[in-house]
């Protein structure tokens, strides 16, 4: 059942005018029946709805201002479709009121079809869309930079929500310095490696299925940073987890395609999988904290349930990285109710 309210309200009542054009410009038929329909959820503010048109279909974003800004979606959506990534089609636009009418690429997300008979398929896929992606030049992108900055505010968010809000403790002397440790050398490493476009949520959930080029979603917070960012958030992913010699087959298959279309990765596949595994520690810190504030800010626990994947995947990486030690000090003092 679809829930009314006042945007909701909004939103139909600037599309329906819209629609005999739209469908006119994509050569669909008018007048024919059709209705609204939940199309996804989001973690932030932002809601999708489907409009069907008898065989066919939009999805709308609404994307509630000051809360959301859906100008950065639609810039970003013409960089990468100019790239040959295959992203939604702006159709309509309302900046100013959050609206948007997209191209609908299908109800089926790689998260709710993949399989361990399928993910070597559909790994494919998705590693191949994130080459061409990443082969867009900085010029050409133009994307804030993940910076210091940037990665330290999203790191803290797991002693701010996590540790304080959710565990409701605080730091002593000791745990901060092992932190503040910890954050240096994340921080170090994450500058250190070669830059590129990154999307932060490249992952089974952002990737629609369905065509053997995979829609790609969810991109407007993209920032120029860390090479193995996406590779590592695709394959530790919130909602699934593979094991660790699949993931370092898959990295290995990454890696050689990125060496051959020229993107910046390490000629040592050790040294990439070394820096995929700093930097996803940085994400699942992050991810942790994140998780924290949706639930103790927004009102929203279900997000929690996810956290003991991510300590598994810390655990996972503490135990062969042995420059992280004050990390695994810090994490072994801390009464982590939610651990794996």
């Amino acid at each position: 059942m679809l829930c009314d309210d006042q945007r909701l309200h909004d939103l139909k009542t600037w599309l329906e005018p819209q629609l005999p054009a739209l469908c006119q410009a994509q050569g669909w038929p008018w007048p024919v029946a059709g209705s609204w329909q939940p199309a996804s959820s989001d973690a932030s503010f932002r809601r999708y709805f489907r409009r069907t048109l008898g065989e066919h279909s939009l999805i709308l974003m609404d994307a509630p201002p000051p809360r959301e800004n859906c100008a950065p979606f639609v810039r970003i959506a013409g960089l990468l479709a100019r790239a040959g990534v295959r992203v939604p089609e702006i159709l309509a636009t309302d900046i100013p009121r959050g609206f948007l009418v997209l191209s609908d690429l299908g109800s089926q997300t790689f998260l709710e079809v993949i399989s361990a008979r399928n993910a070597d398929e559909l790994f494919g896929q998705a590693i191949r869309a994130l080459v061409k992606l990443q082969q867009i030049p900085a010029e050409t992108a133009a994307l804030p930079a993940y910076d210091d900055v940037v990665l330290d505010r999203e790191l803290q968010l797991f002693p701010e929500w996590y540790v304080q809000q959710h565990l409701g403790l605080s730091l002593d002397a000791r745990q901060q310095q092992l932190w503040n440790d910890s954050c240096r050398l994340l921080l170090e490493a994450a500058l250190a490696q070669p830059q590129v476009f990154v999307h932060r949520d490249y992952m089974p959930r952002n990737l629609m299925a369905g065509a053997v080029v995979p829609g790609v979603l969810d991109f407007q917070d993209a920032l120029w940073g860390p090479v193995t960012y996406d590779i590592t958030s695709l394959f530790k992913d919130a909602f699934v987890s593979w094991p660790e010699e699949r993931v370092r087959h898959w990295q290995q298959q990454y890696w050689q395609q990125a060496r051959l279309a020229g993107i910046p990765v390490p000629d040592d596949f050790a040294a990439f999988c070394r820096d995929s595994d700093l930097m996803g520690v940085q994400r699942h810190l992050k991810v942790i904290g994140i998780f924290a504030r949706i639930c103790h800010r927004d009102g929203k626990p279900r997000y929690l349930a996810d956290v003991p994947r991510f300590f598994g995947y810390l655990h996972g990486v503490l135990a062969r990285r042995p420059e992280l030690a004050p990390l695994a000090c810090l994490l072994d003092s801390l009464p982590l109710e939610d651990r794996a």
